[in-house]
């Protein structure tokens, strides 16, 4: 069976729905190594805590049902369900002396392909309006000030926030319906008491306020409270991780970086070095 798209491509491009057909069929292809062409190849749905992977061996700790896919198959089966979600990351381990690949980070996994897919209708993942560039602490200095002393969390992650998510344009509003500095979602702004979401000091206490009970859930882990921030704390609960939205992503790596430029800029320490995700 050939693959209707090169590794690399798949590597390098986002993931529309049709695509999911390639990753399944990439999974089939792993799972035939060694069988005579023309045969059947073996694909597992495994369910674990709410989360479904695709594996070509049944994952321990995991309800594994066995998928057959015929070489000759003119349609390839719905393996995600409904939920129509996955993992952005293929996985290579050893099992029972054997290499495995599924899309759940077992132990002893290591990542044998990257992919990244377009954000589904209706979420609010983005990549933000504002781009990398020479910090701006002109910008609501004073609303900055206050809403880190009020809440505990860094006046330079703040500003990262508002940089990346509107470029400090109180009068932002985006395709996905966000609004000022911190570019709040309505319920967001609702949830906070916000009456006015053009108003700088309204917007970044009431994304200071937010930014703290993210800061809290994720004990402090910058990337998964920058993804929170993005795409919503469900989704990350869902994916147990950065969601593989490509806007999701470019928009945590814009925010790191941004993060690092406002701490050097207000004389303090850069961030620590993480592992990439």
């Amino acid at each position: 069976m050939g693959l209707p798209l090169s590794l690399p491509a798949l590597e390098s491009a986002p993931m529309h729905p049709s695509r999911l057909l390639v990753l399944v069929c990439l999974l089939a292809v792993l799972a035939g190594f060694g069988l005579p062409e023309a045969q059947a190849r073996t694909v597992y749905r495994c369910v674990r805590d709410g989360t479904v992977s695709l594996a070509t061996a049944p994952e321990p700790g995991s309800r594994c049902e066995a998928r057959q896919i015929e070489d000759d198959a003119v349609q390839l089966p719905n393996l995600w369900g409904r939920m129509g979600i996955f993992s952005g990351t293929l996985y290579e381990r050893e099992q029972d002396g054997q290499l495995v690949y599924s899309t759940r980070n077992l132990p002893g996994s290591r990542v044998y392909l990257k992919f990244t897919v377009a954000t589904p209708p209706g979420e609010p993942a983005h990549a933000g309006l504002g781009k990398v560039g020479k910090p701006r602490l002109n910008m609501y200095p004073k609303d900055f000030r206050t809403a880190a002393k009020k809440t505990g969390v860094d006046d330079a992650w703040l500003r990262a926030i508002a940089h990346a998510e509107s470029d400090f344009d109180a009068a932002a509003v985006s395709a996905k319906g966000a609004k000022g500095v911190m570019q709040l979602m309505p319920e967001v702004a609702s949830e906070y008491g916000v009456t006015d979401p053009f108003s700088s000091a309204q917007s970044i206490d009431a994304g200071a306020r937010h930014m703290k009970l993210l800061m809290r859930r994720y004990k402090g882990d910058l990337t998964l409270v920058a993804a929170a921030y993005n795409a919503g704390i469900g989704t990350v609960t869902r994916y147990g991780g950065v969601p593989p939205y490509a806007e999701t992503r470019e928009y945590v790596a814009k925010v790191t970086a941004l993060y690092d430029l406002y701490l050097r800029a207000l004389g303090r320490k850069s961030a620590a070095e993480r592992p990439a995700q």
